[in-house]
């Protein structure tokens, strides 16, 4: 009796800011929310958390969800209502504009949310790599003894120098996305890295979203 091989383990990608922002946007929902059942009259209790059941799956589903797991044998994007899993044999190519994509076999295209693209990010990394090139490279760092070489220079097998290049500096979704690639070139012709996509949505997200939506229009009728 044969067994199947342990899955690797999966390689999280996901955004800090979105995190905190969504952290932070729940607290707030919370705290207004709260006091507005607690405290309010009339109608107030209802609509609030009414308004609440509508808010805070949204709130969830486009900051705290997104997520990316990438593992030797598929790639799994979690976005803000459906979970997709795409082995890396279906990938064709992975394109970064004003927003970062997977293009797969049949032509779809998904879109990776937890992996936005940051334009202040690049300009930062611009600025890195003309202050890198502008360097001199055989400049020693600061502090170190004569045997440490700086500068993009290390020492050969004969005690002479010899230039190390430098990586260009890239913004931090772009090295996510150049991990990707790399991953798909290693993995998209591997015998396990083959089956069907598959999309599933996020009923858990869309239900509570929905019924939310249906008591607010409900009891803005009913006023």
């Amino acid at each position: 009796m044969t067994t199947a091989p342990p899955e690797s383990r999966d390689h999280i990608y996901r955004s800090p800011m979105a995190l905190i922002g969504g952290f932070l946007l729940l607290v707030i929902i919370g705290w207004l929310g709260v006091d507005a059942v607690v405290s309010g009259t009339g109608r107030t209790p209802w609509l609030a958390l009414a308004a609440m059941i509508l808010v805070v799956p949204l709130v969830v589903a486009f900051t705290l969800r997104p997520a990316v797991f990438a593992n030797d044998d598929r790639l799994r994007i979690r976005n803000p209502f459906r979970v997709i899993v795409i082995p890396w044999g279906q990938v064709e190519t992975f394109r970064s504009g004003y927003s970062n994509e997977v293009l797969v076999e049949s032509g779809t295209k998904y879109q990776l949310w937890a992996i936005p693209v940051s334009l202040r990010g690049r300009k930062k990394a611009a600025r890195q790599a003309a202050r890198q090139a502008a360097r001199p490279s055989d400049t020693r760092r600061p502090g170190r003894g004569l045997g440490l070489l700086g500068g993009g220079m290390q020492a050969d097998a004969f005690g002479g120098r010899t230039s190390v290049p430098e990586k260009p500096v890239r913004a931090e979704t772009d090295r996510i996305m150049d991990e990707l690639r790399e991953r798909l070139e290693a993995r998209g012709k591997a015998k396990a890295s083959q089956g069907e996509v598959s999309v599933r949505w996020a009923y858990e997200i869309v239900g509570p979203a929905v019924a939310g939506a249906v008591l607010v229009t409900i009891l803005a009728a009913v006023g």
